[in-house]
């Protein structure tokens, strides 16, 4: 009789072996630890990269946003 291995992953797993599946467990910590953003596909070929996208955005950030007023 061939001696199995526990350290190595096996051919097959039935599905009481993988234990019950908790859905969305990680979401959270997933949500609270990114920013993503989908652009649509005529904007993506526009700004191909993030740093193309950040210039654009703080461009019209700095021509939309008026200076405050000192007194």
């Amino acid at each position: 009789m061939k001696k199995v291995n526990e350290d190595e992953p096996r051919q097959e797993y039935t599905r009481d072996e993988l234990g019950t599946g908790v859905r969305g467990k990680y979401l959270g910590a997933f949500r609270a630890g990114t920013n993503i953003v989908r652009l649509d596909p005529d904007v993506a070929n526009v700004f191909p990269t993030d740093e193309s996208v950040n210039e654009a955005l703080r461009s019209l950030i700095d021509t939309s946003v008026s200076p405050t007023k000192t007194s």
